[in-house]
């Protein structure tokens, strides 16, 4: 079997390829990335790639079809990765998330791939009422980031047919440590600030439900879609991805991170203006579907894995948030050093 990941270089990348060489230890696994974050290394005992048969570096804009003879997966995991990405290159993020997904699954089906997995995000739902939400409900996509992931869906979902399955993860909102961490997600942040400050700042009111997955369970979902037949799901599957038991509101998480890190203390920002992102998600289906990839991860040894993780690093920067594990910020330097153009090229020539 012949397995291409593009985006192996960001954060769900390491755990991804390490999963892969372990659940299908004769597979050839090429790593495609343009490389942005590839120096972003934590606390690495190795470099993550190297599992890989070949990286190749490129541009999913600009994906050459040749490379796909032979494929029979495709994991496309690039994406520009969150909201404050999403609002500041709009543009880009709809390129990457979607228009970029949507060729490759063309150009990957003509080559005969039998297999897209697409990582979705449970954000599409955006706004929503108090009952968790199921996959054949409404979407809600309040951001740049949401609204490509909807288009993208709706776009792979034409191009499913008996000789091409397309699996769609609604990931839940990610965390836990990786070899490539990021701290601009909401567990990881609360973690990072606990350890730096014995603080943790809360920049909404703290209200706001959140669905989480562990980065690690992210990877494991990610083997289902590698081995599901259209008996189990569907020729195309967009199935909410996570677990029950992590729907949780982000003031809860702030208190669980202050229980486990002790003297951490917890302050809410009262006068924030709403956070409308807000959604509880029910995981039936994929519980159903998928039984022996089910989260593994809790709450309590993610936050202890990132905690021990962080400390081995000597983490201890009160401003993190404006350092590079801010995926944002390592966007803007490149900029600043002349490296990347204003639609996120590469300036070699400079």
């Amino acid at each position: 079997m012949k397995i291409l990941i593009t985006g192996n270089m960001g954060y769900v990348g390491p755990g991804v390829i390490i999963n892969l060489r372990n659940s299908f230890p004769e597979a050839e696994i090429v790593g495609y990335d343009t490389g942005y974050f590839a120096k972003c290394l934590t606390n690495a005992a190795y470099f993550p790639d190297v599992p890989l048969n070949q990286q190749i570096f490129g541009d999913v804009r600009n994906f050459p079809s040749s490379l796909l003879k032979g494929v029979d997966v495709v994991i496309y995991l690039a994406a520009i990765s969150n909201d404050p990405m999403g609002n500041k290159y709009e543009e880009v993020t709809m390129e990457v998330n979607c228009h970029s997904a949507l060729r490759m699954a063309e150009l990957a089906k003509k080559e005969g791939t039998k297999s897209f997995i697409f990582a979705s995000s449970c954000s599409i739902y955006g706004a929503a009422d108090d009952a968790p939400k199921k996959e054949g409900d409404s979407l809600n996509p309040l951001t740049a980031y949401a609204r490509s992931k909807v288009a993208a869906e709706e776009g792979l979902a034409k191009l499913a047919d008996d000789n091409f399955l397309v699996t769609c993860f609604r990931f839940a909102t990610a965390c836990g440590f990786s070899s490539r961490l990021r701290l601009d997600l909401v567990l990881n942040d609360f973690v990072a600030g606990a350890i730096t400050s014995k603080e943790i700042s809360i920049l909404s009111d703290g209200t706001p439900w959140r669905p989480l997955i562990n980065v690690k369970d992210m990877a494991r979902a990610i083997d289902f879609g590698i081995i599901r037949k259209s008996a189990n799901g569907g020729k195309f599957l967009a199935v909410n991805t996570g677990s029950k038991y992590w729907n949780y509101q982000v003031v809860e998480l702030a208190e669980m991170v202050a229980k486990i890190i002790p003297g951490t203390k917890v302050s809410v920002n009262k006068n924030a203006a709403p956070d409308k992102r807000s959604y509880k998600v029910n995981f039936d289906l994929y519980e159903k579907l998928a039984p022996n990839h089910q989260p593994e991860y809790s709450l309590e040894t993610t936050v202890l894995d990132l905690y021990k993780n962080l400390l081995g690093m000597n983490f201890s920067d009160p401003n993190y948030r404006s350092s590079e594990l801010i995926r944002l910020q390592v966007l803007n330097n490149l900029q600043e050093n002349k490296l990347l153009s204003e639609t996120l090229h590469w300036n070699w020539k400079k």
